[in-house]
């Protein structure tokens, strides 16, 4: 855990915070404190507020009921002051009286209204912004230690996919191939499942399904995209599509197109090549084929702590790719009565990329 979330990540965020030229930065429960602190701390009506202002020390603001919880945590290992509150105080006035005189603060992003709110009440003349101008350059380059996590994090939904063939028969629902995945996400090692989506017949030309009681038949292609979340802290994604005895020959046929887009799409990928050309190439192969129109979504994600986060591989996001940098390469193709996706997760290396998913792409018949 050391690894994941060093001590000298706290001064690079503090040197952040002046760079930007901002009076304090505000990080509530969430994955960007926890990936600056390692504190994964709860969502409570009551406030928890790593503060980091431009001069001075960070400190870390909890209810007096979760110290105990916070001393536990990385964060106890961090040398940050822990301020507790009790029940009848005011953190907000606590936090605005140590931090005097801000013209801007920066707020999670993911910061409850509840709080935001608040702080713009502490802060009357403080203009605020989101924290990710400080964090997402910092968060979005993975260290070693990350990318370890992330692979581990791969082998373990792999693991899953490998049994998935063996759930996959006529007459059973998709609910309740749902269930034995998730049993199984959880066997594999995560400490929590983020999402199952077994999308059958008509089913699977809608990318963000989930489950249903409809019943799989003869004939069926069944989108499985499935994660987690590791006791890391690190995520897993990957999509696996399956034919339920012998598919539709218009199905075979796109799906020989969506394979070759995913790999030239997962070699597009290394330094110093766009986002964007990473999404050119699985596009431009799909429209060429005559699918285009249904390719609907994006190529990817980048993934860590957050299933979705920086950087995103989609038209128009020039951001050159860098060693560290681990995001999703899915394209998908859903004509409507039924669809397709690959998903893996792949690391931009300094010589190329790294798909961190070695489960088979090949259509798998069951």
């Amino acid at each position: 855990m050391n690894d994941l979330y060093p001590a000298e990540r706290l001064r690079q965020v503090a040197d952040g915070v002046r760079d930007h030229g901002l009076g304090a930065l505000l990080l509530t429960p969430g994955p960007d404190l926890r990936y600056v602190t390692g504190y994964e701390a709860k969502q409570l009506e009551r406030l928890t507020c790593l503060v980091v202002p431009a001069g001075g020390d960070p400190f870390l603001v909890v209810p007096r009921l979760e110290l105990k919880a916070a001393q536990a945590s990385p964060a106890g290992d961090l040398g940050v002051e822990l301020v507790t509150w009790g029940e009848t105080d005011d953190p907000f006035g606590l936090i605005a009286g140590r931090v005097r005189d801000c013209e801007s603060v920066a707020v999670a992003d993911r910061m409850w209204a509840l709080f935001t709110l608040r702080f713009a009440e502490a802060f009357p003349k403080a203009r605020q912004v989101l924290a990710s101008e400080v964090l997402s350059p910092i968060r979005v380059r993975k260290s070693e230690a990350e990318v370890a996590a992330l692979r581990e994090a791969g082998a373990a939904i792999d693991r899953v996919h490998a049994q998935v063939p063996g759930w996959l028969r006529p007459g059973v629902t998709e609910r309740e191939v749902g269930a034995k995945i998730t049993e199984a996400i959880l066997a594999a090692g995560h400490v929590s499942v983020d999402f199952t989506i077994v999308g059958s017949g008509p089913n699977a030309a809608s990318p963000h399904h989930e489950v249903s009681d409809r019943v799989i038949n003869s004939g069926d292609v069944v989108v499985v995209d499935i994660g987690g979340t590791m006791p890391s802290g690190y995520c897993s994604d990957c999509t696996r599509t399956y034919a339920v005895g012998t598919p539709p020959e218009e199905f075979a046929a796109y799906y020989r197109v969506l394979q070759s887009a995913q790999d030239a799409a997962c070699e597009a990928a290394g330094p110093g090549v766009p986002a964007e050309n990473v999404d050119a190439a699985a596009r431009d192969i799909i429209t060429a084929a005559g699918y285009g129109e249904w390719f609907i979504h994006r190529t990817g994600h980048g993934i860590g702590l957050e299933t979705h986060e920086d950087p995103y591989i989609v038209s128009g996001n020039d951001t050159p790719l860098e060693p560290g940098m681990a995001f999703s390469v899915e394209p998908g193709i859903y004509p409507g009565p039924h669809g397709a996706r690959i998903e893996d997760i792949v690391v931009c290396t300094s010589s190329g990329r790294e798909r961190l998913n070695q489960a088979p792409r090949d259509l798998v018949i069951v």
